[in-house]
C-alpha cells in the first residue's frame, strides 16, 4: 500500500473531487480552521477553481461553519453536520474544559447567563464581532476580559451561537438556529459509525489511533466507531500496525507531483503518527511546538520541505525552504503548485529560496 499517495487521493489533495466548498468539508467531516487564512486555503486547494471569494461566500452565507468541535479547536463543519457531531462530542469537551471554567470562575449559571444574553442580542439574524459580544456581556454585568474565549466555546459547544460572516477582517457570531436547520437527532451508534466513515473515507490509510487523536474521542469509543463502521471500510497491516480506509481506485499523477499546503492542514494534523509522509529527522522543522504545525512543500505526498508567504506591491512572495536539495523538474512542480496558489488568491505569486 502506497500511504502517500492514498492520502493525497483521499485528502481530495492530488484530485479535487467537488466544485462547491461544502462539499469537501462534508467529505471530511470537518477541517482544521484554527488558523482563518491557512484554514480558507486547506478547503480552496481541495475544491475546484476554487478561489478566496468562493471559499467566503461559503462561510458567510452560512454553508459552512466555524465552530469549536473536535478537540475543542475551530473546524469548518457543514451545516447538515454540525447539530450532530456537538451532541456526539460536545458534553465530553465541556466536561474537559471543567478546570478552565473554574479557573476564570465560570459556573453553570454564568454560562447559561451569558448565552441568554447573546441570543437576546443576536435574535433577527444580528451577526456579532468578537469586541461587541464582549459588549453585550459588559452591558448585562458579567466581565468578560481574559475569559471571553471560554464563554464563546461554550455557548459554541451548547448549541447557542456558531459562525456568522466576515465583517472586513473581523470573524462574527449569529444565532446557530439561523444558520442551521433544525434536525432530528442521530442515536449515538450511527453517529459514531458515521464519524468514523467520513475520516477514513477521507484521511485514509490510518490507524485507530490517528481517528482517537483526531477526534479527541478515547481510544475504547474510538475502537468502537471502528468497529460499528466496518462494514463500510476495508483494512491492511502495513508494519505490523492495521490500516483503515473507504476502499477505492487512487488515481497516479505524473511525477513529480507538488503541492503548498497551509499551517495546520489536514495531511499532517489528521494524524497522531506522521512518519509515513514526513521524515522524523525533519519533524522539529515543521512541529516546532507548542501545537504549531508550520505550512508545508508536498512532492510525490512526502513532506520535503517548508514554506512561508509575504505581501507585496506587486506579487505574493512565496519563500521555500527545501529540506535537501532539489531537482530541476521538483522546482518546477513547485513552480506550478504556487501558480495554483496564485489563481486561488487572484493575483501574482514569485517563488524564491
Amino acid at each position: 500500500m502506497r500511504i502517500p499517495a492514498h492520502r493525497l487521493d483521499r485528502q481530495l489533495i492530488s484530485r479535487p473531487r467537488f466544485a462547491a466548498p461544502a462539499e469537501v468539508v462534508a467529505w471530511f467531516g470537518a477541517i482544521q480552521a484554527q488558523d482563518y487564512l491557512a484554514a480558507r486555503w486547506a478547503l480552496g486547494l481541495r475544491t475546484r477553481q476554487a478561489t478566496e471569494a468562493t471559499i467566503e461566500a461559503a462561510i458567510a452565507e452560512g454553508r459552512v461553519i466555524r465552530t469549536h468541535v473536535f478537540r475543542g479547536t475551530w473546524q469548518y463543519v457543514a451545516r447538515e453536520d454540525v447539530r450532530w457531531m456537538l451532541d456526539l462530542v460536545g458534553a465530553r469537551l465541556i466536561a474537559s474544559w471543567a478546570p478552565g471554567f473554574r479557573r476564570h470562575g465560570l459556573d453553570a449559571r454564568t454560562l447559561g447567563r451569558c448565552g441568554a444574553l447573546w441570543a437576546k442580542a443576536l435574535a433577527g439574524g444580528r451577526q456579532l464581532t468578537r469586541p461587541e459580544m464582549a459588549a453585550v456581556l459588559t452591558r448585562g454585568r458579567i466581565a468578560a476580559a481574559s475569559r471571553l474565549s471560554y464563554i464563546l466555546g461554550y455557548a459554541e459547544l451548547t448549541g447557542v451561537i456558531a459562525s456568522g460572516g466576515r465583517r472586513g477582517t473581523q470573524p462574527t457570531w449569529a444565532l446557530l438556529d439561523d444558520r442551521v436547520p433544525a434536525s432530528r437527532p442521530i442515536p449515538r451508534d450511527d453517529a459514531l459509525a458515521e464519524l468514523a466513515r467520513r475520516y477514513f473515507q477521507s484521511r485514509g490509510p490510518a490507524t485507530v489511533r490517528d481517528f482517537a487523536w483526531w477526534t479527541g474521542l478515547a481510544l475504547g469509543p474510538a475502537r468502537e466507531a471502528v468497529e460499528l463502521a466496518r462494514t463500510t471500510l476495508a483494512s491492511e497491516r502495513v508494519g505490523g500496525e492495521t490500516y483503515w480506509l473507504v476502499d477505492g481506485k487512487v488515481v497516479s499523477r505524473r511525477s513529480p507531483s507538488a503541492q503548498l499546503l497551509p499551517a495546520f492542514d489536514e495531511f499532517l494534523v489528521g494524524y497522531r503518527d506522521r512518519s509515513a509522509v514526513l521524515d522524523p529527522a525533519h519533524g522539529r522543522k515543521v512541529n516546532a511546538g507548542g501545537g504549531m504545525l508550520s505550512p508545508a512543500v508536498v512532492i510525490d505526498g512526502r513532506i520535503v520541505g517548508t514554506w512561508r508567504r509575504a505581501i507585496a506591491s506587486d506579487a505574493v512572495r512565496v519563500t521555500v525552504s527545501p529540506f535537501a536539495r532539489l531537482t530541476a523538474r521538483e522546482r518546477e512542480a513547485i513552480r506550478a503548485a504556487a501558480d495554483r496558489y496564485g489563481e486561488f488568491l487572484n493575483g501574482q505569486v514569485r517563488v524564491s529560496y
